[in-house]
């Protein structure tokens, strides 16, 4: 059985234990006739679980009649369970001032009180009395063994506060409402957040003016609605793909699933539902995409956790959402966990927790994951950063420096606000390289959309797709200590890559820089930069496939062109062994796009030996750019 069910339990026992006392109190004071029936009323309002009706009720009966032990337990668990743990604290002292061997459970009611009003020693004295109780079941026990442990690690932290200078985002994004969920994108220009007013919780966007956040506007209407909950998002690091939580819908598997939207030229477009296996009839909710748009994280109460609210991940394969994964035992706990966030290195993830050691209703946490991709035991955020009081919704700007978060803290313009602030060392991600490309027309300067995929390097794996369908910029988060290729293609222009190094980065950066595309036109060249041979070899090299492939995608792009392969060498060696060489390694690009389909009437090839330089045969990185593959286009 889940420890959260012992929670449920005993919430049960207290209300029915001062329910059926309800005849049997005897009752001392002034008016006992006018308390027992405001007492009456608040029983009635217990049964529909209505605790904030029962509070007014209870309120009365305890001014009529001060003494009526009972109420004042009662109005304790009310004020309890409904987050009020001052006014629920100062009851149950109330109850031990009357009658100090009352019940065990006003120890157990004040204990939870004191630990969420941040009176750690008080309720570490209160725990360890309750766990004294007779009968407690072993459910029960872990509970306040775990509660015991949250005390002992919060007058630790409070011992040593973590540096933490919180700023209120201001008025043009928090109000007397709830605003919780921030995300920035990766330009750092567009906040997208979550406000609850009422019961109803709806998407709200910022655009950032001269480093000040001005005030918000509701997303459009394909995706707020009036009648369902919209909320706990997650963007794109482009901007261009919105990943949320609605509920309740008629399209919808259960309580609450995660849909996608794709920012067009008129707003954002109709909601899409992925449907199974990542929505179930269980709740889904609070998405985080990785910076490469392939992996989901998110929280689910679906079987199979270990929890009541357990963090899941899927995959993007073939274009379609993989069966999700449990996060492991190392994330998820007995308890609940939520509001994931990876960050773009791929190796950070923070989420919120009420199961590990904290200061409160839910505290903030670090994980990081080791080179076998196994996520670590997380680290809490420590104190002031968490509190006693709920902090969630952690997201780190691409700085690695900047967070946002939500917290109902004494300087908020209402509940829970959103604050900004400047992470602890300890706690920063890796580093991230936001690399951004505009595609020009070479000839007029025009705007193009093109596709463009960004791989790692030394793999070969795609780690970012780019369709020409959003639009001619393109932006992309990669981790630093790799390096990258970036191609682009558009019908009817040559094929565009670039290398991109972020092994010697220090800090975070930003690459920014326009591409110039040129039209296809009759003996136009392009060099293949990343076809090998072994040297004085003709025979490709296995890290050859992904250009090969590029300039196969090219050529079925483009399905009019011929084409000449060439091959070239540096100055080393004769004349004729380098012509030689040179022939026989174009004939092997040539023979790779006939198995590939690519017609031999559409193709030819010739070596050109060393009689074609394009730099100075004197050094060896000129003599490396001569030893080359290209292609020329032929009328």
């Amino acid at each position: 059985m889940r420890i959260k069910s012992f929670v449920s339990t005993l919430i049960v026992c207290i209300i029915c234990m001062t329910s059926e006392a309800l005849f049997s109190q005897n009752l001392p004071g002034r008016d006992e006739r006018a308390s027992l029936k405001t007492y009456q009323r608040a029983s009635g309002f217990l049964q529909k679980k209505d605790y904030v009706g029962a509070i007014s009720q209870l309120r009365e009966t305890v001014r009529l009649n001060p003494y009526f032990v009972k109420a004042h337990q009662q109005l304790g668990d009310c004020l309890r369970l409904t987050g009020a743990y001052e006014e629920a604290g100062n009851s149950y002292r109330k109850v031990l001032e009357l009658q100090p061997g009352y019940s065990h459970l006003t120890t157990f009611g004040l204990a939870i009180s004191d630990f969420y009003c941040g009176l750690y020693e008080s309720a570490l004295s209160g725990f360890r009395k309750y766990l004294q109780a007779p009968s407690l079941s072993p459910g029960s026990k872990a509970l306040v063994e775990k509660h015991i442990n949250d005390c002992i690690f919060s007058i630790q932290a409070v011992k040593s506060p973590k540096p933490f200078a919180p700023v209120n985002l201001g008025p043009g994004i928090n109000s007397s409402e709830q605003e919780y969920f921030p995300v920035v994108t990766a330009d750092n220009k567009r906040l997208v957040f979550t406000r609850r007013t009422g019961k109803n919780e709806d998407l709200y966007e910022s655009v950032r003016q001269s480093g000040s956040w001005p005030a918000s506007v509701e997303l459009d209407t394909r995706i707020n609605t009036p009648d369902f909950n919209e909320g706990s998002q997650s963007i794109s690091p482009d901007g261009n793909y919105l990943f949320y939580s609605g509920c309740n819908k008629a399209d919808g598997q259960g309580r609450c699933d995660i849909y996608i939207s794709k920012r067009t030229a008129s707003g954002w477009s109709e909601p899409y539902n992925p449907g199974a296996p990542l929505n179930t009839s269980a709740w889904e909710s609070q998405p985080a995409i990785s910076a490469g748009g392939t992996r989901l994280y998110f929280v689910s109460d679906r079987k199979g956790g270990y929890g009541a609210n357990d963090i899941w991940y899927s995959d993007l394969s073939d274009g379609r959402w993989t069966a999700p994964v449990n996060a492991g035992a190392n994330i998820n706990t007995p308890f609940d966990e939520h509001s994931p966030f990876i960050y773009p290195d791929n190796k950070t993830l923070y989420f919120s927790s009420n199961g590990w050691a904290g200061l409160g209703q839910q505290d903030i946490f670090i994980s990081r994951c080791d080179e076998s991709g196994a996520w670590q035991k997380p680290e809490n955020l420590g104190f002031p950063v968490n509190t006693a009081r709920e902090e969630s919704g952690l997201t780190i700007s691409t700085d690695g420096l900047t967070a946002y978060f939500a917290a109902e803290r004494p300087d908020g313009l209402g509940a829970m606000d959103i604050y900004s602030f400047v992470l602890a060392p300890e706690h920063r991600p890796g580093r991230v390289l936001v690399v951004e490309r505009s595609m020009h027309d070479a000839d007029n300067g025009e705007k193009v959309e093109g596709k463009i995929t960004v791989e790692d390097f030394e793999s070969g794996r795609m780690l970012f797709e780019h369709e020409a369908i959003s639009g001619p910029d393109m932006l992309a988060v990669l981790p630093a200590g790799k390096r990258y290729t970036l191609r682009i293609l558009k019908k009817g222009y040559m094929p565009y890559a670039e290398d991109i190094s972020a092994v010697e980065m220090t800090t975070a950066a930003s690459l920014s820089k326009p591409v110039e595309l040129k039209k296809i036109r009759v003996w136009e060249q392009a060099v293949l930069n990343h076809i090998f041979f072994e040297t004085d070899q003709h025979a490709l090299l296995p890290a050859s496939r992904k250009e090969l492939d590029f300039l196969v995608r090219f050529l079925t792009d483009n399905p009019l062109i011929r084409i000449e392969i060439g091959g070239h060498a540096d100055s080393e060696g004769t004349d004729q062994w380098n012509l030689r060489l040179s022939e026989n390694r174009a004939k092997e690009v040539y023979k790779y796009l006939l198995n590939n389909k690519i017609a031999s009437s559409r193709l030819s090839f010739k070596g050109y030996g060393r009689t074609v330089p394009i730099a100075d045969n004197q050094t060896e990185q000129g003599r490396q750019q001569n030893r080359r593959t290209s292609f020329t286009v032929l009328p």
